[in-house]
């Protein structure tokens, strides 16, 4: 085994997602060094003692990886849900890695993943992951936001809202006629994914299930949208969700590029392409993968004054 990198100050750089955690440590040029995942977790999480179980077990995981390859100076993380109360997170942080606390800084993991796809000021960031945002960093630094609510309330378009739409299709389906579900491929994904047709599995997946794991149900969705034309319907559904949330911005803050980003962009290109019908045609759109904990390791690994 290698032996951890101890000769470089290295910035170490975290996005939390409710999918999963990544972590990246970056050089002082910029360079990554070393990358990895761990379990997903969100900052909403510490609200109950079992979740903050989870989130401290994470840490723990993802800091043995991290000294494994290299000790880091300083940290940046983005996690979603996170809402600007980050003691407890970096005392976990800077016990398990032995950073101090005021090299740790803690932000919303959009922030990190806008600073990923543009420079402040630059475009509108949609991402889609769990959840749905759109995101601009103006040119003072000020985070504006469209969506991003919450999977409780809203988050059309991201991976949550997606496998509850096909959770809702399902079962008013078998509503008006019991056994109908056996016709639909979507509905044999989604019950092969949870492990049983029954109500009883529904019932279990959507009450007890972290957010996240709920959101990886939308693959067997995606999976299906080739012979199933309820499936293909809730992803054409979800872009044009996603292109609202541009649009929100657009209206505020005038016309910019458009970058669609995250997990739940990339299940399907019916998802890309209804998002850039419903936008006006002279609209800047691309699809790109996020990598917002490289973004965050170069914040962490620049020098401070």
């Amino acid at each position: 085994m290698d032996k951890p990198d101890t000769d470089r100050i290295l910035g170490l750089g975290i996005d939390a997602g409710g999918t999963e955690t990544r972590w990246a440590l970056s050089d002082a040029a910029g360079v990554i060094v070393a990358e990895g995942t761990v379990a997903g977790l969100s900052a909403l999480m510490l609200a109950k003692p079992a979740g903050r179980d989870q989130v401290h077990a994470a840490f723990s995981k993802l800091a043995r990886d991290v000294l494994a390859t290299g000790k880091p100076a300083r940290i940046c993380a983005g996690l979603t849900g996170f809402g600007g109360n980050g003691h407890v997170l970096v005392d976990w942080l800077s016990t398990l890695l032995d950073v101090r606390g005021e090299l740790i800084t803690l932000c919303n993991d959009i922030e990190v993943a806008y600073l990923d796809a543009f420079e402040p000021g630059e475009g509108y960031l949609v991402y889609a992951g769990t959840g749905s945002i759109a995101a601009f960093i103006d040119e003072q630094g000020e985070f504006h936001r469209a969506g991003g609510r919450g999977v409780t309330l809203d988050d059309a378009g991201g991976g949550y809202w997606i496998a509850r739409e096909a959770m809702r299709r399902i079962w008013r389906g078998e509503d008006e006629q019991p056994g109908v579900w056996q016709e639909s491929p979507m509905a044999h994904a989604v019950f092969d994914h949870i492990g049983g047709s029954d109500w009883s599995f529904s019932r279990s997946f959507m009450n007890t299930q972290e957010r996240g794991e709920i959101g990886k149900l939308a693959l067997a969705v995606a999976m299906s949208a080739g012979a199933d034309p309820a499936a293909r319907h809730i992803l054409l559904q979800a872009g044009r969700e996603l292109a609202r949330l541009a649009l929100a911005l657009v209206t505020r803050f005038g016309e910019r590029p458009i970058v669609l980003s995250g997990r739940a962009a990339e299940l399907h290109p019916l998802i890309f392409e209804a998002m850039r019908s419903d936008l006006p045609p002279g609209l800047n759109l691309q699809k790109r993968s996020a990598t917002p904990h490289h973004a965050a390791a170069r914040l962490a690994s620049l020098p401070r004054n």
